[in-house]
């Protein structure tokens, strides 16, 4: 590349924001040069106008950084939004129809019919969707979305899967502290104890997975017509989404066809070498204890996903373990996976 691509955070004060910071030092493609956030904090130095709530310190490329309002203006034609839900929707809207390219974590428009859902080893051909985006909207940008943390943890376990019939996934969650965001579940809650409840959470995975594992049809997405039912647990877990999974697949594969699948997965980002692409993807794990969230997400810069304990299935066909890590996979390095996606698409030329 001639020089970096600057690019621009949005909601870069809190965690996801940080997140995004801390991922994108010293990467190869894109530099951040500009920073966006409440009226609270805007005019501020960032080093002012945060605190930095992750492990080190703060990267000293940006703590001089002024903030600005989330406005479109003087921000970059690249943009990462670490949005809040409650303001995600107009915010976001604004900067696509000013020209910029958003690239949002935010839920607010993951399911909406033009909004690629994106997972660049899963489904890279859904970006076909932002030509229609743009004619239908009027916006001279666009929006692309990556999931919901523990959907790309479990939709990464399914996808090797699709070539045998995915009719039925049964998936349960045991998901880390961290992505209640800062300050997040109070210590007397959280501490010894599961919480059987995070809101919203079950309908997000099984809306999601089935727009992931769509076909793109040449206008729109067919959703992938398996049926798909989470149960969604909070846990005291510092990082790491813990998925247990059980499916039933219309080809009745043995253990060895379906490991086979797991072992061969890579896709497009990792046949272009993306920056943050893991070499595999999918780790399998053969050992009868594992994965696990302490010894296990932070692998591969936490982007690569974790599989393990494949066995029979007494009610569907098949089960197993599948982990991730949320703030990284599940949040900021995926957004950041997509932007490099579309970077070798050729969206920013």
């Amino acid at each position: 590349m001639a020089g970096k691509i600057e690019v621009g955070i949005l909601g870069a004060t809190g965690m996801v924001g940080q997140h995004f910071i801390r991922f994108l030092q010293c990467h190869p493609w894109f530099e951040v040069k500009w920073l966006g956030a409440s009226d609270r904090s805007a005019g501020k130095k960032y080093r002012e106008a945060t605190g930095w709530r992750l492990d080190g310190v703060m990267p000293g490329s940006v703590g001089e950084l002024t903030v600005g309002e989330c406005k479109p203006g003087n921000a970059p034609h690249l943009i990462f939004s670490a949005l809040d839900a409650s303001v995600a929707t107009e915010i976001e809207r604004a900067f696509a129809e000013a020209g910029h390219v958003v690239v949002s974590n935010s839920r607010n428009h993951r399911m909406e019919p033009d909004v690629p859902l994106l997972v660049p080893e899963i489904n890279p051909e859904h970006l076909k969707l932002l030509p229609h985006q743009r004619r239908r909207r009027g916006w001279r940008g666009q929006i692309v979305t990556n999931p919901n943390c523990s959907t790309i943890v479990l939709t990464m376990g399914l996808a090797p899967l699709l070539p045998f019939g995915i009719t039925k996934v049964m998936a349960t969650t045991l998901q880390a502290i961290s992505g209640a965001g800062y300050p997040g579940v109070p210590s007397m809650d959280i501490q010894a104890n599961v919480i059987p409840f995070i809101a919203g959470e079950e309908e997000k995975m099984q809306q999601e997975t089935q727009k992931i594992l769509g076909e793109f049809t040449g206008e729109e997405i067919r959703p992938l017509a398996a049926k798909v039912s989470a149960h969604c647990n909070r846990v005291p877990v510092t990082d790491g989404h813990t998925v247990t999974v059980s499916v039933e697949l219309t080809a009745k594969p043995q253990e060895q066809d379906l490991l086979a699948c797991f072992d061969n997965f890579v896709s497009v980002p990792q046949q272009r070498h993306l920056p943050s692409a893991p070499p595999r993807p999918i780790v399998y794990m053969p050992e009868c204890d594992r994965p696990q969230p302490r010894r296990d997400a932070e692998r591969e810069r936490g982007m690569a996903v974790f599989f393990g304990r494949l066995r029979p299935c007494p009610v569907l066909d098949w089960k197993f373990v599948v982990l991730g890590h949320n703030t990284i996979r599940g949040a900021a390095g995926a957004a950041v996976l997509n932007a490099e996606l579309m970077r070798s698409e050729g969206f920013f030329d």
